[in-house]
């Protein structure tokens, strides 16, 4: 999802009824498992470097405090989330992941 163009990003946020932030939050509950899964030798330790700038990324996004920082439109202009989806594309074009369609969610209320 972080990979996505900004404007796929926006519509599936839109489509779902979801906030920015989830975009972040996803990756945060995926970044847990990376160590495990360099360590099973199915992540390679580059993309891991990178995986853990884009968390350092967003950590600085967070504690900045800028509520504008995590709104849709910001996918398009922020720096962060720039430098996010570049790194996220460049991770999973070393690892040979087809990221072209978007996951489906099913939002609980």
């Amino acid at each position: 999802m972080l990979a996505a163009p900004a404007s796929a990003q926006t519509a599936w946020l839109e489509e779902h009824g979801v906030v920015t932030d989830e975009i972040a939050l996803d990756f945060d509950h995926g970044f847990r498992m990376a160590g495990r899964l360099v360590e099973e030798g199915l992540l390679s330790a580059d993309a891991l470097t990178d995986l853990q700038v884009i968390d350092s990324i967003f950590d600085e996004m967070t504690c900045d405090g800028s509520p504008g920082r995590w709104t849709s439109a910001a996918l398009t202009s922020d720096a962060g989330w720039n430098q996010a989806r570049a790194l996220a594309q460049k991770v999973l074009a070393r690892e040979g992941t087809d990221a072209s369609r978007l996951p489906d969610i099913c939002v609980v209320r």
